[in-house]
């Protein structure tokens, strides 16, 4: 419970917590789990993996002891998610506009205009309330030193909130007596707010109580248990492209009723396949016409098309200027320390320490295509080195970092595992809102630091007290 690695130290935040542990019996724990894992599997809370023969849909692992947040720590960095979503926001808005930013030499243009996530398409055009971003997951690392950075911006389609709802509900269920000693800020109140957040971005043009739908790829996509839960709670309906239809610029869906005309369209499903007479013509995920009817203001997206422009690896090195250049202010949040491999000094400095840094692509995720250079062979820091000399503008390097570690079930033993927190921001006309907490993602694997569920990892429940 240190949260530090080696300290031997209980956070304040954790005190009561250890008392409670303390107090159990030793097989109270193994059984809870058990108890988790049962009905995580009976509620078909699952994910599937891309690639993989013969996969079936896995539970992702669920540790039960709880993340601990103190208020003062939550203040700290709701205060900085929301200056970066409203910076990203704003950054957005610029690059499909003015372009100031690149004119001011804030960021290359390259960098932008070449970006593979770049939608020439939305150049000059506004969504409503120019917002872009009405969704943003912020993954937050937590180091040795007790400081808090940026690891990651996610401002496509961000996943895993389903896990931060169900998770909560979970540990309700199977430890009543924890919640009664401590003040812990819900969660729960997440689906209302994304809600009245989607009506909020209904176009002029929609009826006083806009139809809003979820639009996913359909059940092979390896998120599709969130989105059925998503539309689940927010009492609309799950929708596939085949279930959508563009007539005079409007979007329509097809219902035993007959035609209801849709108003926002929450998509989880990325720009290439959105539109197939503007984007990847194969796509059968998407709606022919789709974008017509969101260029001419008939039908809001969230999150816009293009913003995946803000998800790049590259554009993260440059928040910090963007956050100082667009809102005047210093970030409150700092990135982790980062090389720009597409520098030439920097990548000469890369290449001499491979063995020492983490290397990752800068249009990558989900833990592929990097490198833990102290985790790695020679062999794979040598097919790495050969992949930055070819193409070294891909690349961004960083320290390895002393990443705190939470107290974690292993097994029949309470053990530190490196964990990761993705808070997640709702941007509305009133601003940005961060729902207190967030999704804890832990690295199960003794020492890993690589916390993705594709890659092994797990989750736990994230409490901020309130007081």
């Amino acid at each position: 419970m240190t949260g530090q690695p080696g300290s031997g130290e209980v956070r304040e935040s954790y005190r009561a917590l250890a008392r409670w542990l303390d107090e159990s019996p030793p097989d109270l724990l193994e059984a809870r789990a058990r108890q988790a894992e049962f009905f995580f599997r009976r509620m078909g809370i699952t994910f599937a993996l891309y690639g993989e023969h013969n996969t079936s849909e896995r539970l992702i692992p669920f540790d039960i002891v709880p993340r601990i947040l103190s208020a003062r720590e939550w203040r700290m960095m709701e205060a900085g998610l929301v200056q970066r979503v409203h910076a990203l926001n704003l950054f957005l808005a610029d690059i499909y506009g003015a372009q100031e930013c690149i004119r001011a030499g804030i960021i290359p243009a390259d960098i932008v205009l070449t970006n593979p996530y770049f939608r020439p398409e939305m150049t000059g055009w506004r969504p409503p309330g120019d917002i872009w971003v009405h969704i943003a997951g912020i993954d937050l690392v937590r180091t040795g030193e007790d400081a808090f950075y940026v690891l990651e911006d996610n401002a496509r389609t961000p996943s895993g909130v389903s896990y931060m709802l169900e998770n909560r509900e979970m540990m309700m269920r199977l430890f009543p007596d924890l919640f009664s000693e401590h003040r812990v800020r819900p969660v729960d109140t997440y689906t209302d707010l994304l809600l009245q957040t989607l009506k909020d971005a209904a176009p002029a043009s929609a009826a006083r109580e806009p139809c809003v739908v979820v639009l996913t790829p359909g059940p092979y996509n390896s998120a599709y248990y969130e989105h059925s839960f998503l539309a689940d709670k927010l009492g609309v309906e799950l929708v596939e492209g085949s279930d959508l239809y563009v007539d005079n610029a409007q979007v329509f869906m097809r219902t035993t009723q007959g035609p209801c005309k849709v108003d926002v369209i929450y998509r989880r499903v990325d720009d290439d396949f959105l539109d197939p007479l503007t984007f990847n013509p194969d796509s059968a995920l998407g709606v022919p016409g789709l974008m017509l009817a969101y260029q001419a203001g008939h039908v809001t997206l969230a999150n816009a098309v293009g913003t995946g422009v803000a998800d790049d690896k590259a554009v993260y090195t440059y928040m910090p200027e963007i956050i100082r250049f667009f809102t005047g202010e210093d970030p409150i949040l700092h990135n982790v320390p980062t090389w720009r491999c597409r520098e030439p000094d920097a990548l000469k400095e890369v290449l001499s320490r491979l063995d020492e840094l983490v290397v990752k692509e800068v249009g990558g995720s989900g833990g592929y295509g990097m490198l833990v250079g102290p985790a790695a062979t020679q062999e794979e820091i040598e097919i790495f080195r050969r992949k930055l000399i070819a193409d070294p503008a891909a690349f961004i390097a960083q320290p390895t970092l002393q990443l705190s570690t939470a107290p974690t079930l292993c097994g029949t033993q309470l053990a530190g595992r490196h964990v990761d927190l993705r808070p997640f921001v709702l941007t509305g006309p009133q601003g940005a809102r961060a729902t207190p907490g967030g999704l804890t993602r832990v690295a199960l694997k003794e020492g890993s630091l690589v916390v993705n569920s594709s890659q092994g990892g797990g989750t736990k429940d994230t409490w901020v007290l309130d007081a």
